[in-house]
């Protein structure tokens, strides 16, 4: 049967190799819309390749050149923040690819749970920060989740082997970004030219700036935990440098089964659109011989503080996780703008968290109602520091 897909980001690097999958599967797999936040140009391009049915572009401030520049193709234009969730309840989407960075597309996630989509998570934040809404939603609905980032989508892939009972523990792999084997000294003062230097993925600044914190990692915890249903004292984090080994799952027999591959993300994004069948992928084959020695190491929790905050806040829940994730996502805009040093990044996270008593949270407008709050704290903080 023809699987007609959305993709929300489809102009950044999880889109473009969703676009390449897609094209890679054939005619049983088609595009039927498109969204980008505001690079309307390479939008365009990307409608006038696929020609889907309809594009959004979530700035509102680029709808007239989007509009100008697909005028001569049959295509709805949408524009505005609520035109992510407007592509969600499309009828005709059977599968929503997300890959919106930060909270923005939690709304078209929750849209697409509830609409009973298959949805093809890429970003971290909508399980991390609305993990029991999401997890309700789709329950309700029938709605399924498949990962799409390597470390769940190779968690999801050996759990096949097994009933979830039997989980006895899952662990999490890391690369361990540009810092891996830096001091204390040299990472709190590391500028942003050494932040971006990721020495095996090609990512966006915000989630390349995660890597290097293990800020990622930890929002990958709170993830798990949602998405797996197990307790946080179940799952571990190693760091793997070489990035073959995506993560792994040892059951209750003493079995541990790991999901190997070369770094790409075609992989995990064609597993979630092909799924439960696999087929012809367009990546390079893993050739063993030529790897060496797989290394792996514990992470050092003192110098990376991020990581160590990651797994107190999934024990906390509630609102824990959603205060973290906007703290985090407002002082990576500060280090990005030149504004503070990299070493401040976990600390202002840690001083909003000291701030705020963990509650329970029962609606979309509670957990942006508290993201607001975390972003503007980030910058009290700042300013009571410089004063």
């Amino acid at each position: 049967m023809r699987k007609n897909i959305a993709i929300l980001g489809s102009t950044g690097s999880i889109g473009k190799n969703a676009l390449k999958v897609i094209s890679s599967l054939g005619v049983d797999y088609r595009v039927i819309a498109l969204s980008a936040q505001s690079s309307f140009a390479l939008l365009a391009q990307q409608a006038r390749q696929y020609r889907p049915a309809v594009v959004a572009i979530s700035n509102p401030t680029y709808a007239g050149q989007l509009q100008e520049a697909t005028a001569d193709l049959d295509i709805e234009i949408l524009s505005g923040p609520e035109s992510l969730e407007q592509i969600a309840r499309l009828q005709a989407v059977d599968i929503l690819i997300t890959a919106v960075v930060g909270a923005a597309g939690l709304p078209a996630v929750l849209a697409g749970a509830r609409g009973g989509k298959r949805l093809a998570i890429a970003n971290k934040e909508p399980l991390a920060i609305a993990g029991q809404l999401l997890t309700e939603a789709t329950k309700s609905s029938g709605a399924t989740i498949l990962p799409v980032d390597s470390e769940h989508s190779a968690i999801f892939q050996a759990m096949q082997a097994g009933s979830p009972n039997e989980v006895s523990r899952i662990i999490l792999t890391a690369s361990g970004g540009p810092f891996r084997n830096s001091g204390a000294e040299e990472i709190q003062n590391a500028t942003i030219q050494d932040a971006l230097a990721h020495p095996t993925w090609d990512m966006g600044p915000k989630v390349t700036v995660d890597s290097a914190t293990m800020m990622n990692k930890a929002l990958e915890v709170i993830e798990a935990h949602w998405l797996f249903n197990l307790p946080v004292e179940k799952i571990e984090v190693l760091i793997h440098p070489e990035s073959i080994v995506h993560s792994l799952v040892e059951f209750v027999d003493g079995s541990v089964l790991a999901q190997m591959s070369n770094p790409d993300m075609c992989l995990p994004i064609q597993y979630a659109l092909t799924y439960p069948q696999r087929v012809k992928g367009i990546g390079r084959p893993l050739q063993l011989d030529e790897l060496g020695t797989l290394t792996f190491e514990k992470p050092n929790l003192k110098i990376f503080r991020a990581l160590a905050l990651g797994f107190e806040v999934a024990r906390a829940g509630g609102s824990a996780p959603v205060v973290f994730n906007a703290a985090n996502e407002a002082a990576v805009e500060e280090f990005l703008a030149g504004r503070i040093k990299f070493g401040k990044i976990a600390e202002l996270t840690e001083q909003c968290l000291c701030k705020h008593n963990v509650k329970k949270l029962g609606s979309l407008e509670e957990i942006f109602e508290l993201d607001g709050w975390a972003r503007n704290e980030v910058k009290i903080c700042l300013r009571q520091k410089v004063h």
